[in-house]
């Protein structure tokens, strides 16, 4: 029996997202296995670092990862001095996460590696068109993250107002 689906060809926005960060990500293992920590470490580490204070079902969710599964991450980056829970004064239950000033220490190397990594993935585009890519894929971003939050009318409400500044910019 055959499947009536369209083959899929990759040059849909869904696989070439997935597939540039999946590239991206085996690069930047790769160029960074010199720094002491898993790629997994390296990412809690990296959205902490830009959320301090965050609760573990929080950063769980950035990171995408299950909480149980991040609880694991984070007992091993404490035991290695890398972060800190610390009680959350507006709710017993809560630990509040921090870096250390070792893991922020190891930010500065993996800030590199990325940039590296960026760099070499946008090779052969334009200033401009860098940018262009940046904004779209935040815009992006922007969209399904408001879509999963609930906010439908907002998206809505952003995509009217970006067809008014395209055809206002014709």
């Amino acid at each position: 029996m055959k499947d009536h689906l369209p083959p899929l060809t990759g040059t849909s926005l869904g696989f070439l997202v997935a597939d540039a960060s999946r590239l991206i990500r085996r690069r930047f293992e790769q160029k960074s296995r010199d720094i002491d920590m898993t790629s997994a470490q390296m990412r809690i580490i990296a959205r902490l670092c830009r959320t301090e204070g965050i609760s573990q079902a929080g950063l769980a969710a950035l990171v995408d990862l299950e909480p149980m599964t991040l609880c694991r991450h984070i007992d091993r980056m404490e035991a290695a001095g890398l972060v800190v829970r610390e009680q959350d004064p507006n709710d017993r239950r809560a630990r509040k996460l921090y870096t250390t000033d070792k893991a922020r220490a190891l930010i500065e190397p993996l800030r590199v590696v990325a940039g590296e990594i960026f760099d070499e993935a946008q090779t052969g585009l334009s200033p401009e068109e860098r940018e262009q890519l940046t904004e779209a894929l935040k815009l992006i971003v922007r969209n399904l993250s408001e879509a999963e939050s609930g906010s439908e009318a907002t998206v809505a409400r952003r995509r009217r107002r970006d067809v008014g500044r395209q055809e206002a910019s014709v």
